[in-house]
């Protein structure tokens, strides 16, 4: 798996940053790391499916079924935020978004390597 030092330097850093600023700052705090992690889970998705060594090209086929899990994960996504924060503060938003993320991941790359 690709070094992980990076992803964990920058949630180092927010939480750093989140006890330097304090808590009025959590919510955009945790959305700047949220979106640093799905760019970097994006990146190694593509990069992995970009060396698949004798993948055909990529087609439109299955894009229903990743928007359904896009759409299910955002819906169920709303009350497990409300409750991670209430319960954990800035630290359980952002797990509960890395959770959904790699979620989204796993099932996005299960209905793209069944084709």
């Amino acid at each position: 798996m690709a070094d992980m030092r990076p992803l964990r330097e920058d949630l180092q850093a927010t939480l750093d940053a989140r006890d330097e600023l304090g808590p009025d700052y959590d919510r955009v705090l945790a959305d700047s790391f949220v979106e640093r992690l799905e760019e970097t889970i994006a990146a190694r998705v593509r990069a992995e499916l970009d060396a698949a060594p004798g993948r055909p090209a990529r087609t439109k086929q299955g894009g229903g079924e990743i928007i359904k899990v896009a759409l299910g994960s955002i819906g169920l996504g709303i009350p497990l935020t409300a409750i991670a924060v209430s319960n954990a503060g800035a630290l359980g938003l952002v797990i509960t978004w890395l959770a959904i993320a790699v979620v989204n991941v796993a099932a996005a790359a299960a209905i793209i390597l069944r084709r």
